[in-house]
């Protein structure tokens, strides 16, 4: 059976037909004037009605047509500017009333969706389970084959959730209206100013203006605010005030106003680090306590995989300056007394992004302060640690370097690829699918007893696919696309180098990911498909009492494939 395709329906001012005069029929009705429509009741006069609903009927809420269904109520009974025909219709009976299997076949060939209860093979749609909390809506479907469950998927959700969501979804809307209404006043001022040169020369005659400017502006709202949405932990989303909006709204001015954003003054330090003044009576005061930075991996996602080292670390800090791709679980463990702040990076801004992050770095260690870099996989695996360690020592402040398990060598394992394999693979090599700047890889010759690991390689994938054939890599080698390793939402996708561009294509990303190159792929693993597609692991939830790991667990997931 295909999978539905869910969406959510403006309802207001639409026409919801329901047949019936059960329970069932009230909560229909309940339910259409929620959203804003306007229920029609079809039952006979003499039908025995729930109060709630008999209540809704005296209340004009609910029109009550007091007679049979009538084919022409399809197309007489709806709004005038569809020409009478209704939005939907509910009929509450259930399917084995032979009457229910006319009006889905009536609204089938008119084409108006038809739910019909306990009859999925009558509907064209079903309603979902929901929780509600302002604007925020979450929807769960069982798709006909079990209502409670829905409602107990639903409750396990909605119970997971922080607090004030709802809230949070509010506000982030209001700074989302906000930042619009900004940016499209510049764009009006620069639309103006071009009309300006148009009728004689400008004050702003002189001003360098980039081509490319106007549409990176007009791009640029959405990704920063996307950083948030997608990276901040929930709970501290949850937790946003309307003061958290006005100072972020404020961020985004200044980041507006300026490419290059504020740049950090150097403090009056010694070699140390350690800032000193004079008191007023001419006497030094005492130095002010001497920060400390600790760049520390954090795994390639999973909290249990941080070493006991970076969860220390991660307890102790005053500031948290994170990876965007660092998970919401590990960002759940800094302690709320902490300050957070997460790498604004995306394609174009990577290189401020960092410079800010440093910034920001410096100014916490001047006061004082134990920040915590946290960095995806391991600090020294692209993860530009050693540049990072350069700048704060250059600053006067060393750093400690804690490892963290990298991903180029865990993700194989928890998708079942041993890495090196006697007979098949006696060789790993790491590289990056993208050099400095985007540069495109210059790929290694192909070697058939190595295991290329390529790292940051999937934004680019069919070129990197292109450059591999030229250099000789076989259309049939198999490959394996690890996407959030071990993470509950972990996907695996094995295919060839042949099909996984289409694969790709067709399943849609989910970063971080990485590409697995070479013969070490189908040791464990069936490559008979086009791809297979294989989602979650849950190969860390079965540690017993005795701490000992289930390893038959590593690599589970429920599978797809593509024939």
């Amino acid at each position: 059976m295909a999978p539905a395709l869910l969406a959510a329906v403006d309802s207001a001012a639409h026409i919801h037909l329901v047949v019936g005069s059960n329970p069932l029929a009230g909560a229909r009705c309940a339910r259409s004037i929620e959203v804003g429509a306007h229920p029609i009741l079809i039952a006979p006069e003499d039908a025995t009605l729930h109060y709630g609903l008999a209540k809704r009927i005296d209340e004009g809420e609910v029109k009550w047509i007091k007679r049979g269904f009538q084919e022409a109520d399809l197309t007489t009974l709806g709004r005038a500017e569809v020409d009478g025909v209704v939005d939907a219709v509910f009929v509450t009976a259930g399917g084995k009333q032979g009457q229910s299997t006319q009006i889905s076949s009536l609204c089938r060939r008119l084409r108006i969706p038809v739910n019909v209860a306990d009859a999925p093979n009558l509907c064209s749609f079903t309603l979902l389970s929901t929780h509600s909390d302002g604007p925020l809506q979450i929807g769960v479907t069982a798709s006909g084959k079990g209502c409670k469950l829905s409602a107990r998927i639903r409750r396990e959700i909605a119970s997971s959730l922080p607090p004030h969501l709802g809230d949070a979804v509010e506000r982030l809307g209001t700074l989302r209206r906000r930042i619009w209404e900004e940016e499209h006043a510049a764009e009006l001022s620069q639309d103006l100013e071009a009309e300006e040169e148009d009728s004689g020369q400008p004050a702003t005659f002189n001003k360098f203006v980039m081509e490319e400017s106007k549409e990176a502006a007009r791009g640029r709202r959405m990704r920063w605010l996307s950083q948030i949405c997608e990276y901040w932990p929930l709970r501290r989303l949850a937790a946003i005030t309307d003061a958290d909006i006005d100072t972020l709204f404020r961020e985004f001015a200044a980041s507006s106003a300026s490419k290059t954003g504020p740049t950090s003054t150097a403090s009056n330090t010694g070699p140390t680090g350690t800032a000193s003044s004079i008191g007023p009576t001419g006497t030094p005061t005492p130095p002010a306590r001497k920060g400390r930075i600790i760049l520390a991996g954090s795994g390639p996602g999973n909290p249990d995989l941080l070493t006991r080292a970076a969860y220390k670390a991660i307890q102790s800090a005053d500031l948290i300056l994170a990876d965007k791709l660092v998970p919401a679980p590990i960002l759940d463990l800094v302690p709320r007394r902490a300050t957070v702040h997460i790498a604004r990076k995306f394609p174009g801004n990577a290189d401020r992004a960092q410079e800010e992050l440093l910034e920001w770095g410096l100014a916490g260690l001047e006061q004082g302060k134990v920040v915590v870099r946290i960095k995806q996989g391991d600090p020294y695996i692209y993860g530009r640690g050693g540049e990072e360690y350069a700048f704060f020592r250059d600053h006067g402040f060393v750093p400690t370097v804690l490892p963290g398990i990298t991903s180029a060598l865990s993700a194989p394992l928890f998708a079942a690829i041993p890495a090196t394999h006697r007979g098949v693979a006696d060789q790993v090599l790491i590289c990056t699918g993208t050099g400095r700047k985007g540069a495109p890889l210059d790929p290694p010759e192909f070697v058939a007893s190595r295991t290329i690991v390529l790292l940051m390689s999937l934004h680019r994938l069919e070129a990197l696919i292109v450059s591999l054939v030229a250099k000789g890599y076989p259309a049939d080698l198999p490959v394996a696309v690890l996407e959030r390793a071990s993470c509950p939402d972990q996907r695996v996708i094995r295919t060839t180098l042949q099909h996984v561009c289409a694969a790709v294509e067709e399943e849609g990303s989910r970063p971080p990911g990485l590409l697995v190159v070479g013969n070490a792929c189908r040791v464990l693993s069936d490559y008979s498909q086009r791809w297979v597609v294989e989602e979650g692991f849950h190969g860390l939830d079965d540690l017993g009492a005795d701490g000992e790991l289930q390893l038959s667990k590593l690599g589970d997931g429920v599978a797809k494939t593509a024939a």
